[in-house]
């Protein structure tokens, strides 16, 4: 893939003397208004501006990792768009996108392997600096990719030990790649020099779980809370972790007290119905169950797992038309014939 070649320039330019002289194309006005655009977070005109540029000068490694951090930022931009429009278009009716980090739409796997020959390009006349290569990481977890961005973020993190967000996102890059011990210690590190980080604290748990470790996991779970106490911005992560851990280890009661909390915060969040029609099914309280999914099936449509979980609960009340049309959804999505299990 890409990174091979990114890897055989970057250790070319690292057996250079130095940097190459500074030329007079940096002091050009396009990659100078290239640059304030892209500021000023005007990434199409900052894209249009580089681009022009790198006609004249193909050469330039200011330019290619330049335009390799719009093409990020573009993808960025799309998605913080696409959720505001998905929760004002969905508002209306009680919808949103239905899950925290959705998959990128296709375009944008496109726009990131072009930001990472931009990156490729550039390394070809200089070192990519640390920034450049977060970036680089970045555009692997754009595509899944998670072993190019967990090489990456450490290559950076070396160079830059106190990036509390590159700690960050290395750790939710070890965690999905099941490397749940190497996670808690990312995750640490960036707690270590960002104090009351709540995502962070969040995701310990989450690696403690992993490994197991219900009690730390637990914890890490209700000091996350207890840091939202005053805050009037809470995230709801950490109550919808906490509950699912609860649900697992058969506390419903418990899961749904956080999880009525977690509504409170986002109500359009289609995981936490989920979690609460879940419980309410344990504690045989089907109404509640049925009215809690069929409200996740409303935020989230496609999501085979909410139909295969509504269908029991309607049959659980004698509403058989209701059961089958669901479990013929199920089975639709799945592309299965099996009959779904009740939650």
């Amino acid at each position: 893939m890409l990174l091979g070649i990114l890897c055989s320039l970057f250790a070319l330019s690292s057996t250079r003397a130095g940097s190459p002289a500074q030329s007079s194309e940096q002091t050009d006005a396009l990659l100078t208004d290239a640059k304030n655009l892209f500021r000023q977070s005007k990434f199409a005109e900052a894209d249009r501006a580089v681009r022009q540029y790198l006609e004249s000068h193909p050469n330039s490694a200011d330019g290619h990792f330049l335009l390799g951090h719009i093409l990020f930022r573009e993808i960025q931009a799309e998605a913080i768009l696409d959720r505001q429009l998905a929760l004002q278009v969905q508002g209306g009716m009680g919808g949103r996108m239905g899950t925290p980090e959705p998959t990128l739409p296709k375009d944008h796997e496109e726009r990131a392997k072009a930001s990472l020959e931009e990156f490729t390009a550039g390394a070809k006349y200089r070192n990519p600096s640390a920034a450049d290569l977060k970036v680089v990481a970045f555009d692997y977890i754009v595509l899944g990719d998670y072993p190019d961005a967990d090489r990456w973020l450490t290559k950076m993190l070396e160079w830059t030990p106190n990036d509390s967000d590159g700690w960050y996102n290395l750790g939710r890059t070890k965690y999905n790649e099941n490397r749940f011990a190497e996670a808690i210690s990312a995750f640490q590190q960036c707690l270590k020099l960002d104090p009351k980080n709540v995502k962070a604290k969040d995701n310990l748990g989450l690696s403690f779980a992993g490994m197991g470790r219900n009690e730390e996991a637990t914890a890490a779970y209700q000091q996350a809370i207890a840091w939202q106490e005053q805050s009037l911005a809470k995230n709801p992560r950490p109550y919808i972790d906490l509950g699912s851990l609860l649900i697992d280890e058969n506390q419903p009661k418990d899961a749904v007290s956080l999880l009525l909390q977690a509504v409170g915060i986002d109500p359009r969040d289609s995981k936490t119905h989920e979690l609460l029609g879940k419980a309410y099914t344990r504690l045989e309280e089907f109404p509640k169950a049925q009215a809690e999914l069929e409200k996740a099936v409303e935020l989230s449509p496609q999501t085979p797992n909410l139909h295969c979980m509504l269908a029991p609960v309607y049959r659980k009340q004698g509403l058989a038309d209701r059961a089958r049309a669901e479990y013929e959804r199920c089975a639709t999505l799945t592309g299965s014939r099996s009959t779904p299990q009740a939650p």
